[in-house]
Parts: structure tokens; C-alpha cells; sequence
């Protein structure tokens, strides 16, 4: 079957719903996401939204720390826009009704938060679940539009572009949609659109433990891989510092609010640490308290520290994070008495498909906003709660440039043909995909963490390269399913991951590697970009800034 849509969105998070709701004014919208439509990396988003909405900060002040925190790579230009423009999103989005916490009973008067490497309270929260009061408000208002039609269990496969149809003329492709199998109905449709927007978020199911959902499996990066998109910065992968350590606990994350609202880093024996690390002590960036933690665990040999606010008032806890109060008591954890043990966990792809400052990526026709982009905001590693304002900021800019191009651009008549299975039959040995799924997390997590070397790196790109080739096999031979495009698409990012950092012959942000400890502005001020052609292989290719 084919469907058409004027623009085709593949995600249903903060970035692909406010894109949606927006674009909705010019034609008609899709939207593919392979769950229910509220389940999203914003849905788990518990910190908030950063921007400047307070007499006393600066657009300068929120300048200046996010350029500090991306170590030398966010570029200047993105920044200043993303950060210009965030006002105007969050009033957008108090129209739309997201109510954020205030401190009196007037709307604009916010009850702003201070997270790591911020100079001002700046994060607008509802209390301590953001994302899932944005996710719901915007699904809401997605849902009764007359324009949009959500997929919910439809699981993106492949990005239809016109040299991959025609096998020629590389240099004038463009996307013209993407095959979509519909899980219930097990059947793969074509989506035919004039605009794509790659909304699917980031991928940290790639590592063994993090804090995101199982759907984080880096899908619209794969995708946009192998269409031949070029792929930014994918050494700098964030890992977030306080993650929930308990056996039951599904690494549930303890937002940085905790530590923005007094909350201290202590080892098992009650001592502190952070003052040996960094003047900012708690309160450093991510990938500072992300290092220090690793490097204490891994000197004393515990498996966790432990976050300590137990000198804050139970009732201000409660009533400031109840969502993590309440998972923490139902982990027999009384924060306002006890000590809450974390450990590191993959949180954030900082980098991603290259995009220009209105998100359009290197193929026409295919745009990319949030957690799947890179932009040039985060540089080396990401300030809190930088992302949601990024994904909204460049969601807009998205719908501008698709309001300028939409009218010109001309009815695709390219023939799509159907999916074609090629004869492949239904598996017998789904244990095949559990191993593989298992094997390469553990490699990642093992081999391409928090601190890295370039024999590990190397380990990890010769395991990487024969799963892939067990995998691709697989998925040739056999019937598709979500299982098999996770393990796909997890195996793709992993591969790429690894492809950047062995191009990073420093250390800077959020590559530590012990080879090159030091970072070297005179050599590496650059971005690495990379094709999937090159990953398999040595690679090679590197664009300065």
C-alpha cells in the first residue's frame, strides 16, 4: 500500500510533534513512531527546558556556559540563534499549554532550576516530570488536528531516495519518503512525502546500561546512514553522571536538578570527592562528575557512589521531585533520609546526521531535528537540559525552510515499487538477535565508554565488523521484524561511534581516550564526519570547522 503525505515525520517526541503541529498549517502530516505515540526520549526528560526568562540572566550568560560546555566545537552562529530563539518557543508552548512551574500564581513568574555548568537559574520545569507534561500536552493537541495522522506501531525500515530508485545521478538524490512495516498488520508500506523529518531521538539502548527507553535504538541515524547522509561528532556521547544503582531499577535516572538543588556526590564511606576535580565540584558539567565517578569506582572498586540530600526539608523533596521521591521509596530509598547509591549511564547523543542551521541534512528533502541531529549546539558535550530547547528552536526553523521550499517543489513521480522480501522465510532462532543485541552493548559499554584507549577502540571495531556481517545476513534471509531493525540499526550506530572516535586523536569534552589525554586546539578543532561507507574500514574523513 502507499500513502501520501505532504511531510512525513519518523518520531513522535517533543521535536518531531512540534514540527508536526506546525507544519499541519501547510498540508498534511504523518507521523510514523514505532510505540505509542507518547513514548519518547522527552516523555523521560525530567530535568527541563533551559532559556533565558529571568531579569537576571543574560542571553550573553546562556551563551557563554553552553560554548564552555561543548569544549571548543559548538559553533557560535547555532548557538547564539538556539539561544535567541528560546523565548519565543516557550511562550509557544504556554499557549499551547504546557504549565510550567511557577512561583506565584503569574504564568511568567517561573520556578526556575540551576543544573551543572549553568551560571543562573534558567531551567523552566513541571516539578520533575517536563517531558512527559510537554509530551502529553503536544500529542494532545497532534491528535484532534484535522491535518495529522498518527502511525502509532509502525516501525520506519528504510528512507526511499531517488539514487537508490534510479541508481544514478547521486549528486541531484533527494528523499522522497521511506517503507514503513506496520507491526500489528505485519506488512511494509510506502510513505511517499515532499518533506522527511527525522525526529526519532538518540540511541542509547546502543550501550549496556543507560538511562533512556528501550525504543532509543538510534533508527533515523541508521537510516539516514545508509541513505548516505553525513553523520557528525559521534565520539561525544554523554553519559549521565546519576543514574538509579539498584538491582530492580531499570537504570532510572536521577535528573541534575537534584544536585541543582543542594544535592552532593559522596563515596560509600561518606566522603566527598568533587573538590578534587573540579572548582564547581557537584555542580560541573556532566562529563567532568561522568569521569571522576568512573575513575573513583574504579580505584576503590565499588559499583556506585552515592548522592547526598538529605540536609534539604522531606516536604521541599517531595514537592520538588516527587516522581523520583516516589521511585526511590518504592526502591526502599528514603531520600530525605538516605542517600541515593548512582552510578554513569549513556544518556545523550551529542552528535548525529548533519544538519544546517534550518535542519536540513545533506540529502534534499530529508530534515532532522532533536536527539537524531547534530546542529552544533552541543560541541563536545551538552549543557543540561539544552536539548528540548533545541529540539523545539530547530523544529521551527525546520517548518520555515519547508514553508519556503514546499510550494516549489515539484509532485514526485518516481515509480516506488513495493517492498520485496526476496524470499526470506520466518526465523526459528530469534536467540540469534537476543546474543547479537547483548554482544554489542557489552562491547560498547566494555570497549567505547567513558574513558577509552586505542587498542579498545580497535577491539571494538573488529567485533563490531563481524556481527555486521551476521546480522546483514540475517536480515537478508529472514522475515523483518522490530527485534531484527533494532539489532540492524543498533549495530550500524555502534560501528559509527567507534568510526568517530578513532578519527579523535585527543581528548576533549566527552572523548576521554588515555592515548591522547590532552586536548589539542592546534590539531582537532574540527568536527569528524563520517559515511557509513567509511566505518566498516579504516576511516578517513574529517571537516573543520
Amino acid at each position: 500500500m502507499e500513502i501520501k503525505t505532504d511531510f512525513l515525520v519518523l518520531g513522535s517526541g517533543l521535536a518531531g510533534l512540534f514540527f508536526a503541529i506546525k507544519a499541519a498549517s501547510l498540508g498534511t502530516v504523518a507521523i510514523v513512531t514505532k510505540k505509542e505515540k507518547i513514548e519518547s526520549n522527552t516523555n523521560y526528560a525530567q530535568g527541563g527546558i533551559a532559556a533565558v526568562t529571568s531579569e537576571h540572566d543574560s542571553f550573553s550568560s546562556h551563551y557563554d556556559d553552553t560554548i564552555t560546555s561543548g569544549a571548543g566545537l559548538s559553533k557560535e552562529n547555532i548557538v547564539s540563534l538556539v539561544v535567541r530563539e528560546g523565548p519565543d518557543r516557550i511562550r509557544e508552548l504556554i499557549e499551547w499549554g504546557v504549565r510550567f512551574s511557577t512561583l506565584e500564581s503569574t504564568p511568567y513568574h517561573f520556578d526556575l532550576g540551576k543544573e551543572g555548568g549553568h551560571s543562573h537559574r534558567r531551567v523552566l520545569h513541571v516539578q520533575d516530570y517536563t517531558g512527559r507534561e510537554i509530551e502529553r500536552v503536544l500529542s494532545e493537541k497532534a491528535s484532534t488536528h484535522p491535518n495529522i495522522t498518527i502511525y502509532e506501531n509502525h516501525f520506519a525500515v528504510n528512507l526511499i531516495t531517488t539514487s537508490k530508485l534510479t541508481g544514478k545521478n547521486p549528486e541531484q538524490d533527494r528523499c522522497i519518503g521511506a517503507y514503513v512495516l506496520d507491526i500489528n498488520g505485519n506488512a511494509i508500506h510506502v510513505f511517499r512525502a515532499s518533506c522527511t523529518i527525522l525526529a526519532t531521538g538518540g540511541s542509547g539502548k546502543t550501550y549496556l546500561y543507560t538511562s533512556n527507553p528501550d525504543i532509543a535504538t538510534g533508527d533515523g541515524l541508521a537510516m539516514a546512514a545508509r541513505a548516505g547522509a553525513d553523520i557528525a561528532n559521534m565520539e561525544f556521547f554523554q553519559f549521565h553522571p546519576t543514574c538509579l544503582y539498584h538491582p530492580e531499577a531499570k537504570s532510572f535516572l536521577i535528573s541534575e536538578a537534584v544536585r541543582g538543588e543542594g544535592g552532593e556526590l559522596k563515596l560509600c564511606d561518606g566522603s566527598t570527592f568533587m573538590e578534587k576535580y573540579h572548582p564547581l565540584k557537584s555542580l560541573a558539567q556532566r562529563d567532568v562528575v561522568a569521569k571522576a565517578i568512573d575513575h573513583e569506582m574504579k580505584k576503590r572498586g565499588d559499583d556506585h557512589v552515592l548522592l547526598d540530600i538529605t540536609h534539604r526539608d522531606r516536604d521541599f523533596l517531595f514537592e520538588r521531585f516527587p516522581t523520583i521521591f516516589n521511585a526511590c521509596l518504592k526502591y526502599g530509598i528514603d531520600m530525605s533520609r538516605q542517600p541515593i547509591p548512582v552510578v554513569p549511564a549513556a544518556h545523550y547523543q551529542c552528535g548525529g546526521v548533519a544538519v544546517n542551521e534550518t535542519g536540513e541534512t545533506t540529502i534534499p528533502g530529508l530534515f532532522a531535528c532533536g536527539e537524531v541531529a547534530c546542529t552544533g549546539l552541543h560541541g563536545a558535550n551538552r549543557l543540561a537540559s539544552n536539548s528540548l530547547l533545541e529540539a523545539v528552536v530547530f523544529a521551527n526553523r525546520a517548518v520555515d525552510k519547508a514553508r519556503d521550499l514546499f510550494p516549489s517543489v515539484a509532485p514526485d513521480t518516481h515509480a516506488i515499487p513495493a517492498w520485496d522480501p526476496k524470499g526470506a522465510t520466518i526465523s526459528d532462532e530469534s536467540i540469534v538477535v537476543a546474543h547479537n543485541w547483548d554482544e554489542i552493548r557489552r562491547c560498547m559499554w566494555n570497549y567505547v565508554g567513558i574513558v577509552r584507549t586505542d587498542k579498545r577502540l580497535e577491539r571494538a571495531a573488529r567485533r563490531l565488523s563481524l556481527l555486521k556481517e551476521e546480522i546483514e545476513e540475517y536480515y537478508w534471509n529472514f522475515a523483518i521484524t522490530p527485534d531484527l531493525l533494532e539489532l540492524r540499526n543498533i549495530a550500524t550506530v555502534a560501528s559509527l561511534i567507534v568510526a568517530s572516535a578513532r578519527l579523535r586523536k585527543e581528548s576533549r569534552g566527552l572523548h576521554y581516550t588515555l592515548d591522547y589525554p590532552e586536548r589539542d586546539d592546534a590539531h582537532w578543532l574540527k568536527d569528524t564526519v563520517t559515511k557509513l561507507e567509511d566505518v566498516w574500514d579504516t576511516p578517513s574523513t574529517v571537516r573543520a570547522l
